[in-house]
């Protein structure tokens, strides 16, 4: 059996379609990790969203931005954005309500023992190790799936609070959650966060740095698999594979096996846009 990685597809479902017959993907045999942002800025999010969502068992999938974006969208708390044109089909859909119940099932953090690796969609604060990562983890996603989601989509945007404490509660510790799974990028030495910057890790604000480069940050010996930062490429490193390699930008989808690292990649079909990531 092999275990591929996939970054985000934000709604390339032909380059997808390709990816998967190069690596001669077979559902019995094999597995699928996104690593969230299954929707929004290409062409096809409906059809990327219903690829993914067939696969069942085959593919795990953690949330995006973006997915936590359309689900807001759809369930109350979110305001329509020029970017969002592209999800509309998916809320017109016939099928949208069992493609959404399928998304808001899909849990922020996996974890997976024998391969030593754990995938999220963007990022984990300096004062998380592991443990605490999953404890947050299953806070939100018991959050996102109870009977207050609606209330929860209401309240989960925002910027702050930017730095975490063990003392956080309620919708603050939420807002942070999500924001450090779904959006981290940059933070300082502290752990405090910074979204204002979306491009490739320089001329950073004075004090910040990647995430994964913190130095001691506590998940340090959890290797991460994560997308999230076009603007950075593909990272291949011990502790970091980082494969949102900008497919909807103009670039590449790429996948990873995790095995063995071997690199498969396929170009986007046409210049998607210049727009910014978020």
């Amino acid at each position: 059996m092999a275990v591929y990685a996939i970054g985000d597809v934000q709604g390339c479902a032909d380059e997808l379609d390709e990816l998967l017959a190069q690596l001669h993907f077979d559902a019995v045999h094999d597995r699928l990790w996104f690593v969230g942002d299954i929707v929004n800025r290409g062409p096809k999010s409906l059809e990327s969203l219903r690829r993914v969502a067939a696969l069942g068992e085959a593919a795990i999938v953690v949330l995006g931005n973006h997915d936590l974006h359309l689900l807001a969208l759809a369930r109350g708390g979110a305001r329509w954005r020029n970017s969002d044109a592209n999800l509309k089909r998916i809320l017109d859909a016939p099928d949208r309500e069992r493609l959404l119940d399928w998304l808001q099932e899909r849990p922020v953090l996996h974890h997976d023992v024998a391969l030593d690796r754990t995938m999220i969609h963007a990022g984990l604060p300096p004062q998380w190790d592991l443990p605490t990562a999953r404890a947050c983890a299953q806070q939100l996603e018991a959050e996102l799936r109870g009977a207050r989601s609606g209330r929860f989509f209401e309240k989960m945007y925002g910027d702050e609070p930017a730095v975490w404490s063990d003392g956080l509660a309620g919708w603050d510790r939420l807002r942070f959650i999500v924001n450090a799974f779904t959006r981290l990028r940059l933070c300082d030495a502290e752990g405090r966060m910074e979204f204002a910057h979306r491009d490739a890790p320089v001329d950073v604000p004075a004090g910040y740095m990647p995430w994964f480069d913190v130095p001691g940050r506590a998940s340090a010996a959890t290797p991460i698999v994560c997308g999230h930062w076009a603007a950075l490429g593909l990272v291949v490193r011990d502790d970091l594979l980082s494969l949102d390699t900008g497919c909807v930008w103009g670039r590449e989808l790429s996948a990873l096996r995790l095995e063995d690292r071997r690199l498969a990649q396929c170009d986007c079909v046409a210049l998607r846009g210049t727009a910014s990531e978020e």
